[in-house]
């Protein structure tokens, strides 16, 4: 529903600015806004505003949450909407902490919160992919998942997912910091890139499962199995594969990262 509705605000806006001079100059949300209000009439504007208010009611309320959580899970507290006040301190400590500091940064003075916003943005895009290859690992862990571990059609899904979100995020990354590289070229020069690395992952996985096939999983074991608390957790074993990805997640978050805020700063200096 948030991905429909986030895209037919694209698709108006895009309507609503085509051919004009707002077309392709983004400043922020104020001005998406008041570009609304006079392209298409005062109803558009103020529904978009309200989309908006509605759309950070639920971000403050499921990202900042989600952080909270995080948090108590990595550091043993109590953490829970179930709990009181006074028995998750902690907890509802942390979520008035986030978003206190989400709402001073708005209310700062001429804050450039198109810039911010953008920034956000593109930083999700480069953090989406390392976040979700820590999530595949976690999906084979046998210690926390036991019988629900990925079955290999599973992994080969996600794999490819993965790297596809992966060249999206460097097609993403180089853009933003070099504006007029050529997409399509470097689109093609990653994809087969991708083709070939997908192949060679293919044919070493297929040997890796032939050498070591998995053992049989029974229903009533997937049934009753419960994951023990993560605090009892053995560290995984770090095998090549698993010691080679996360330097390499490492390596990307770095680079990203840091392009991406010298892009910020050269946008911020230019304004």
């Amino acid at each position: 529903m948030t991905v429909v509705a986030a895209t037919l605000l694209v698709v108006t806006a895009a309507y609503a600015f085509s051919g004009t001079h707002l077309a392709g100059h983004f400043t922020d949300a104020g001005g998406v806004a008041r570009g609304l209000d006079r392209y298409l009439g005062n109803a558009s504007g103020t529904l978009f505003a309200l989309i908006l208010l509605n759309a950070s009611i639920i971000g403050a309320a499921s990202v900042t949450l989600a952080t909270s959580y995080a948090f108590g899970d990595m550091f043993g507290i109590r953490h829970s909407l179930h709990r009181r006040l006074r028995d998750a301190k902690v907890f509802y400590l942390s979520f008035a902490g986030i978003v206190g500091v989400a709402a001073g940064i708005v209310l700062i003075p001429h804050a450039p919160l198109g810039l911010i916003t953008t920034a956000v943005q593109a930083l999700a895009g480069i953090l989406l992919p390392s976040a979700t290859v820590f999530l595949l690992l976690l999906c084979n862990d046998r210690a926390v998942l036991g019988p629900w571990v990925n079955r290999p059609w599973l992994n080969a899904v996600a794999t490819v997912i993965v790297s596809t979100l992966l060249v999206l995020s460097l097609i993403l990354m180089t853009t933003t910091v070099f504006p007029h590289v050529d997409v399509a070229v470097l689109l093609v020069v990653l994809g087969s890139a991708l083709v070939v690395g997908l192949a060679v992952a293919g044919v070493l996985y297929g040997r890796a499962l032939r050498d070591r096939p998995l053992p049989a999983v029974h229903a009533e074991r997937r049934e009753t199995w419960m994951m023990p608390p993560s605090v009892l957790l053995d560290r995984p074993p770090a095998s090549r594969a698993r010691t080679v990805t996360l330097y390499a997640m490492y390596v990307y978050l770095a680079m990203g990262v840091l392009m991406l805020l010298v892009k910020a700063l050269q946008l911020g200096l230019h304004k």
